[in-house]
């Protein structure tokens, strides 16, 4: 189990990526395939092509981390999105690692500071 703080934000790739890539070759991904700072403190997600697999990058303040996991059975449930990526809040990142497909979760409405939903515009 991750914890991930409610504070930190949090970047899906759209686009699947090889999953033998470490810190070199994530952080390119990052830079090159979202246009964003992979120094940022932020958490970058990217999974295979099949769904199975899922990489976390993640700068925190003292050197890179990665997260890896495998499913045994079933995949992610990617949401869609028209950019490059898309931003997930906790709650939603803790549903897409137990793989509940958010499509079919019903939101309430909260208030919520809106803010730019795709990396590029950082």
């Amino acid at each position: 189990m991750v914890l991930i703080p409610s504070s930190i934000r949090i970047f899906l790739a759209r686009e699947p990526a090889d999953m033998r890539r470490s810190f070199t070759g994530l952080c390119g991904l990052v830079r090159d395939g979202l246009g964003a700072d992979p120094l940022s403190g932020y958490l970058y997600c990217f999974r295979n092509k099949r769904g199975d697999k899922l990489k976390m990058l993640y700068f925190d303040r003292t050197g890179l981390a990665i997260w890896y996991k495998r499913l045994e059975q079933g995949r992610f449930h990617w949401p869609e999105c028209a950019t490059a990526s898309v931003e997930l809040d906790a709650a939603e990142m803790a549903f897409l690692l137990e793989g509940v497909d958010m499509k079919s979760l019903k939101r309430h409405k909260r208030f919520r500071l809106e803010r730019a939903r795709s990396v590029s515009s950082i």
